[in-house]
């Protein structure tokens, strides 16, 4: 393959809901630019994209796969992801180093929630959209319905360029709008036959171009001039301004696919070719101090890794991008990330499984090595002249987790390390090593994404491993003011231990002014502040710690120790052993021995003090609470409501987006355990949602109760 300029390269990402039939398309795409000779199937389990086992059980992309085509003397460098909103990660990283989104819908049911959720993130990226309807052959495809839902959703700015003249088992036939042709195929496809448009289409197809040429010209100032004069422009003005606009995202040109028998592919890769903005045409990225990097192959040399994947026989295969500059087989680069020295031994371009070795690929250009010693996903690797680093991918939040553990308790490190390696292939598995649940947690975008990791574990990396429910990360904190004292004495010979200490514990608010006096059981106590500390807790909310000690009761030598005490107890709340929070402790008085004090003695009479104080201070157990967003079809709105609700959840609003609902609710972490799995029962997978922490929030008096009598049977059975 010959070397590609940054002006000769198109990268393009290609996306869609589960079902739109992208990896049937990207078969078709590499047959038509010869790549391949023979069109593989999902059901043949010979595709170039879905290569991996684990793809060929399920059926299902799993994994983003990068291919390249040569089309008119360009290069496309296409990623096809994954539809599955729980291998969102594929989608979202595609995005970010291409300058194309093809987003794919699915002609039997138009627009669906996760073509909505990838628009969001084509918006938010500001990425150019072409829309890409297929399966116009299906029995029950309905273009003109499809069409209209489309300008519900995404405005004028959908702009037809080609439309089929009939739908169903018989679809053979299209118009374009914009070369003003007729394309028809034979029943098995191939190539197209081009004819003159006929009459009875002639009106349809005039208003449709001229629909075209109007959102063409509306991009450039000099065309829209030309258009007002002549109302007309060249199939080349009407290509730059649909380029132009691409850039701006004010056109989404629509087109006409059937994927599986390869109809429209060809005039499809014709107008990527011609008309989809080339890197030089898209905005720089900045690096992470905000410095913009221009697509140059004479600058120095930057490369940035955005996946890896883990193939048999070979190990890991390194995916990138490269930023600036040109990347020369042999290339010796400093990792910015890492710090490492790496040695580029080979490049490749990719086309799935298969990969073609080349001597060196310029500014812009995408592709893959091997055999690198210390790159992870993310890295950035870079020329002596340059210290780039970029980190621009950001993926969402998880929305379901499991506890996970090794059948055979041997396996766990070995399951640890696969985990680690799992991740590097798609960063949106979260695994975390909870030593406040004791657990090993494994967040994921759903439960179908946790049930594939549990697959490639058990059948790739032969471990046996089980999920369990985890532990929700509760806090205890308390609700009212209260005293304490605790004297640690001990005699055994030699220097003995002696310390006590005196404190009052009670609920701590940001801004609360700080204490002066309180009052137990008649007595009052003056505060007399000689120091104060406010720490900020790790696990969330803050400890206040105030030593009101007068009269050298306690040498302050002991101070840090007595804290040390309270924190340990701060670590296992009385209630149910959970982190406690938003506490103020003021040290008042206390008394020490000239020779047995030392700072073991007051960190334990504090620990103890601590604690029996907690106790009388109205403790309560707190919960974490979530802001969740679900996204659902208006027909599904009233089931989802009351299974919300069921869920102790309390509904904040409701509003329309693109055609759907958008319903925002706040949610206790133990309701959205199995959230994923109800919603996509209730709605036929049609439903989509994302959360957020909000808040910790008292629990109800009668889960409280129940919370506490379970964590004291499991402190007994450990016994």
């Amino acid at each position: 393959m010959r070397v590609y300029k940054t002006n000769e390269i198109k990268n393009i990402a290609l996306l869609g809901s589960a079902g739109s039939g992208k990896t049937t398309l990207a078969e078709s795409m590499l047959f038509e630019s010869g790549v391949i000779k023979r069109r593989g199937t999902v059901e043949g389990k010979n595709t170039v994209s879905d290569y991996f086992p684990v793809e060929q059980e399920y059926g299902y992309s799993v994994f983003s796969t990068v291919f390249n085509v040569e089309w008119n003397n360009k290069k496309l460098n296409i990623i096809d992801c994954p539809g599955s909103d729980d291998f969102v990660g594929g989608a979202i990283t595609a995005l970010n180093v291409t300058d194309q989104a093809l987003v794919l819908i699915n002609g039997q049911y138009g627009p669906e929630v996760g073509t909505q959720n990838i628009f969001r993130y084509t918006e938010k990226l500001k990425k150019p959209v072409i829309f890409l309807i297929n399966q116009l052959d299906r029995e029950n495809c309905d273009f003109d319905s499809v069409m209209a839902q489309m300008k519900e959703i995404y405005g004028q700015k959908c702009v037809q360029v080609q439309y089929p003249i009939a739908t169903g088992p018989g679809f053979n036939s299209l118009i374009d709008v914009l070369l003003m042709k007729k394309y028809s195929w034979k029943p098995e496809g191939g190539a197209p036959i081009i004819e003159d448009i006929p009459a009875e289409e002639m009106d349809k197809a005039k208003e449709l171009h001229a629909a075209l040429v109007e959102a063409a010209a509306e991009n450039d100032e000099a065309l829209m001039e030309k258009f007002f004069m002549e109302e007309a422009l060249t199939e080349d003005e009407m290509r730059e301004g649909i380029r132009k606009g691409l850039v701006t995202r004010g056109i989404f040109p629509v087109f006409c696919v059937c994927g599986g028998k390869s109809m429209g592919v060809r005039r499809l890769m014709e107008f990527l070719g011609n008309v989809v903005p080339f890197v030089s045409d898209m905005p720089k990225m900045r690096n992470t101090r905000g410095e913009e990097v221009a697509a140059d192959s004479t600058a120095p040399t930057s490369v940035y890794f955005f996946k890896t994947g883990m193939e048999p026989h070979i190990g890991e295969v390194s995916y990138f991008k490269v930023m600036s500059g040109t990347l020369k087989t042999g290339a010796d680069l400093t990792n910015a990330d890492r710090s490492s020295k790496e040695r580029i031994a080979s490049i490749n371009v990719c086309a799935g499984a298969n990969r073609q070795p080349v001597e060196e690929l310029c500014a812009g250009d995408i592709g893959c090595t091997v055999k690198l010693k210390d790159v992870k996903t993310g890295n950035t690797l870079n020329d002596k002249d340059v210290e780039h680093r970029f980190d621009f991918i950001k993926y969402p939040n998880s929305k379901y987790s499991r506890a996970v553990k090794a059948v055979n308790e041997s396996d766990t490190e070995k399951m640890m390390a696969a985990l680690t390696r799992m991740r590097q292939e798609d960063p949106t598995w979260v695994v975390e090593q909870s030593k406040e649940l004791k657990q090993i947690i494994v967040h994921g975008q759903g439960e179908f994404h946790l049930r594939t990791l549990k697959w490639r574990m058990e059948n790739n990396e032969k471990i046996q491993i089980k999920y369990e429910e985890p532990k929700i990360p509760y806090r205890e904190t308390i609700t009212k003011a209260a005293r304490a004292d605790y004297r640690h004495k001990k005699q055994s010979g030699g220097a003995g231990q002696f310390g006590e200490v005196h404190l009052i514990v009670e609920p701590y608010a940001e801004g609360m002014p700080d204490p002066t006096a309180y009052k137990f059981g008649g007595q009052e106590y003056r505060m007399n502040i000689k120091n104060k500390e406010e720490i900020d807790l790790e696990w969330g909310g803050k400890l206040v710690f105030i030593n009101s000690v007068v009269g050298g009761a306690i040498d302050a030598r002991f101070m840090p120790a007595i804290l040390k005490g309270i924190m340990a107890r701060m670590e296992q709340g009385p209630l149910t052993g959970s982190y406690a929070r938003d506490v103020r402790v003021i040290v008042y008085d206390g008394k020490m021995h000239p020779v047995d004090s030392n700072e073991l003695s007051f960190m334990l009479a504090a620990r103890q003090a601590f604690a029996e104080a907690f106790k009388n201070a109205g403790p309560k157990i707190l919960e974490p609470i979530y802001d969740l967003e679900v996204f659902v079809p208006s027909d599904y709105m009233g089931d989802v409501m009351s299974d919300l609700q069921g869920r102790r959840a309390l509904i904040m609003g409701m509003d329309s987006e693109a055609g759907y609902q958008k319903l925002s609710a706040k949610i206790p972490l133990k309701e959205l355990s199995s959230y994923s799995i109800a919603l996509s029962s209730l709605t036929g997978g049609r439903a989509s949602f994302s959360t957020k922490f909000a808040s910790y929030e008292l629990v109800p008096t009668d889960i409280q109760t129940e919370l506490i009598k379970q964590h004291e049977a499991e402190a007994s059975e450990e016994e």
